[in-house]
């Protein structure tokens, strides 16, 4: 098995590469949606949040009121540990036996957004890097994704720098392409995984 992170800025396309990988064969592990999985109603996670937080972070339905947590969390770095103290445990836990589930020979890509900033790249035995040039990240944030200009630049501005990733990249994915060439690129990626996770299963055996 070869365990990937899969990492790149907001707008950097990230997940259309998750996606090409996913159609070439990988599996896909994606922090994102199984951090909502873990606070789903009913599940433990939820009611560690209720706990740390109040009920009134729960919308009218039992579901997690998202926007309200994060207008909590947010502005309260003290806060925010908190949560991710609760989260971040359940959410590894989650993919481990995700991971585990899959073949000895599988390429298992994790999509983890705040990998560079988290520190995460000594967990993962290949490490890609969706790279995009700032402006094309804020054009796609403001015209495919609807969000104000300034709003587009905070988010940016929060997360890693784009030289920070690209110093802990294995490989650089450069998705500041046409997307035929995005395909022609991850395809070789694919071909240079595939390799590996053989190597790597020939070498357990």
């Amino acid at each position: 098995m070869l365990t990937v992170g899969l990492t790149g800025g907001i707008g950097a396309g990230k997940s259309e590469v998750s996606r090409l990988l996913v159609e070439h064969g990988a599996v896909l592990i994606d922090a994102d949606r199984i951090a909502r999985e873990v606070v789903a109603p009913g599940t433990p996670g939820l009611a560690a949040v209720v706990d740390a937080f109040g009920a009134e972070v729960l919308a009218a339905d039992g579901s997690l009121d998202r926007p309200r947590l994060g207008s909590i969390v947010f502005a309260d770095p003290e806060k925010l540990a908190v949560l991710n103290s609760i989260v971040h445990p359940l959410v590894g836990a989650r993919s481990r036996e995700l991971e585990s589930a899959a073949a000895k020979d599988a390429v298992v890509v994790h999509d983890v957004p705040l990998l560079t900033e988290n520190g995460l790249a000594s967990l993962y035995d290949v490490v890609i890097v969706v790279d995009a040039a700032p402006e094309t990240q804020l054009d796609r944030l403001v015209r495919l994704r609807g969000m104000a200009e300034d709003d587009a630049r905070a988010r940016m501005a929060a997360q890693a720098t784009r030289e920070q990733r690209r110093e802990i990249a294995d490989i650089v994915i450069d998705n500041d392409v046409p997307l035929d060439a995005l395909r022609k690129r991850v395809a070789e990626v694919w071909d240079e995984l595939v390799r590996r996770a053989r190597q790597g299963a020939t070498g357990t055996e």
